[in-house]
């Protein structure tokens, strides 16, 4: 389990204290000073921030916020990439632009030594590397921010590939972690817009990610439920997974010796067929999205390998994605309102794939729509990219401030990724063609008979429990009216700024009320000639004369002020 403690009292001991002034140092760098001089950090870490060179920032004018943001977190380090690639997929929790910016980080991180690769692997099986492999090499074959993969061969001369933790890197997560949440909680208390993309919860969401991913358990079991579902497909293969060589810092898989889908060069040299590897890659991943609801979420070139005879191999299960039936189904409904042009059921679904805080404008949501379609469908079908039509789509949705399910971005994002590499495989390729078998089937496979009799039982169930529910919770409503426990709260939206207007109308009516009771005043006591007397003139009554006259300059710049008399 990850630790995070709250910075509050530990802050002002320094905790932590050089990693905090080198993110704010990087913060400065790439232009967010204004940022950090609103969260008012030095409230907590007075020293860092004195600390902090406060030279100007390079110049980076002609790079946009998502731009510098995604530099900012390349230069923080391991824990940061991992963040902004986690926020790549989380439309719901950012704006759309920084998203597809995030989307390009990758993890660029110098290797670890051999020594502590051996450490780590003997701690954990409590051996000698000697007595676990016969072969341990000692340069990794691929290195990552969690971790890097080492080429070994087992006691049955097995060929393996031994993925090995980052020493260390669950401290280091940690330390950044709690950092995060400190400056989460003063974006949420000091800046009100920020506030609304609720940074805390992203930070909270993000620890459990990246507790799942440093522990290679749950990848293993990712690996293990793949090479099930695809046991008895002659055209794809998944790595073996060594499980009493695999620990929670240990993974241990079968080295696959296959060609990357991205080299296409070797791809001819083997007599590979292309066009054959990309309708297989592009039904595999189809078959994972619409038929299973389980998929490989990271389908990158370096995590596809092309084995004799045109066999298709994953590797590297660490991110993958799961959507239910329905979600599949509306996605399908979706595609399909899309294709045949009808704008008021893509609405419709599209509102029923999201979620808003504000209701949407329907009409011009509908408007929105239209021209989507118009744009997209003025050519053939064949000649329609599926990851323009989806990014576009994605673009419409937060215009109108609707935010996609994580889980639906992450299989549009997907998809997008699986027709890029098909089409550098193949430039003919056609997506929409090669999905149409499968989301006929999902369209039609509601309406089998075991489906609608399945619907019809489900359906029934809810009824019966609410039939059982419903006298338990008017019996308790009826209690709670007897004891006088039951009160109804009322909250008025969009009424502070009426009520502050009618507010400043009233002062101001009876501020000019007191300047015309004063002048009225004043009149009578100098005709009065009340005493004392200044040239005839009753000194009061000029004295409240002045003061009339004073107050009511006050009211007319007042309300100059405001731009309305």
């Amino acid at each position: 389990m990850l630790s995070i403690r709250k910075i509050g009292v530990v802050g002002r001991t320094y905790r932590n204290l050089n990693r905090y002034r080198q993110i704010l140092a990087i913060l400065f760098k790439y232009g967010f000073g204004d940022l950090i001089e609103l969260l008012k950090i030095d409230q907590y870490i007075e020293v860092g921030l004195q600390l902090i060179s406060r030279n100007r920032p390079k110049r980076l004018e002609k790079l946009s916020r998502a731009e510098r943001v995604r530099m900012a977190f390349e230069e923080l380090g391991p824990t940061y990439v991992k963040l902004g690639q986690v926020l790549s997929t989380r439309p719901d929790l950012i704006p759309i632009d920084f998203t597809q910016e995030l989307s390009k980080l990758q993890d660029k991180v110098p290797p670890f030594s051999f020594n502590e690769a051996k450490m780590t692997v003997e701690s954990e099986f409590s051996k000698p590397l000697e007595e676990l492999f016969v072969f341990f090499s000692e340069t990794p074959i691929a290195a990552a921010s969690i971790g890097q993969v080492h080429k070994a061969r087992l006691k049955d001369g097995e060929m393996v590939a031994v993925k090995v933790q980052r020493p260390g890197i669950k401290k280091i997560i940690e330390i950044d972690l709690e950092i995060m949440l400190h400056m989460a909680t003063l974006v949420e208390r000091n800046i009100k817009e920020m506030a609304l993309y609720r940074p805390v919860k992203i930070v909270e969401e993000f620890a459990r990610t990246l507790e799942r991913e440093i522990d290679y358990t749950i990848e293993a079991s990712s690996m293990e439920r793949f090479a099930r579902h695809f046991l008895d497909d002659p055209k794809i293969y998944i790595p073996t997974v060594f499980r009493n060589m695999s620990t929670e810092h240990v993974l241990t898989m079968e080295l696959m010796d296959g060609i990357k889908v991205s080299e296409t060069d070797r791809l001819e040299e083997a007599e590979l067929d292309r066009k054959k590897i990309t309708a297989r890659g592009a039904d595999f991943y189809l078959k994972q999205v619409f038929d299973l609801g389980f998929f490989h979420a990271d389908p990158h070139p370096g995590n596809i390998f092309i084995l004799p005879e045109n066999v298709i191999c994953l590797i590297d299960f660490g991110m993958t994605g799961a959507v239910d039936r329905q979600t599949r189904e509306d996605f399908v409904d979706l595609i399909d309102s899309v294709i045949h042009r009808q704008e008021a059921r893509v609405t419709q679904v599209l509102l029923k794939l999201t979620h808003w805080e504000e209701e949407p404008h329907i009409r011009r949501l509908e408007k929105d729509v239209a021209d989507f379609i118009g744009q997209h469908l003025h050519k053939p079908l064949k000649d329609i990219e599926i990851g323009k039509l989806l990014n576009n789509l994605l673009e419409l949705a937060s215009r109108h401030r609707l935010m996609i399910v994580p889980d639906i971005f992450l299989m549009m994002k997907t998809l997008t990724m699986v027709e890029g590499v098909a089409l550098a495989l193949d430039p003919d390729f056609d997506m929409i063609a090669q999905a149409e078998p499968f989301i006929k089937r999902v369209k039609f496979e509601r309406f089998y008979p075991g489906r609608i009799a399945e619907d019809m039982i489900q359906l029934g169930s809810q009824m019966l429990q609410f039939a059982k529910q419903f006298p338990k919770d008017v019996l308790e409503i009826t209690r709670l009216v007897r004891l006088q426990k039951l009160t109804f709260k009322m909250e008025h939206k969009g009424l502070e700024t009426m009520l502050a207007t009618h507010d400043r109308v009233s002062n101001r009516i009876s501020f000019s009320i007191i300047i015309a009771a004063l002048i009225i005043g004043s009149a009578l006591i100098v005709i009065s000639e009340i005493p004392p007397l200044f040239y005839g003139i009753s000194l009061i009554g000029i004295v409240l004369f002045s003061t009339a006259a004073l107050m009511g300059i006050w009211l007319l710049i007042a309300i100059l002020r405001k731009g309305r008399l």
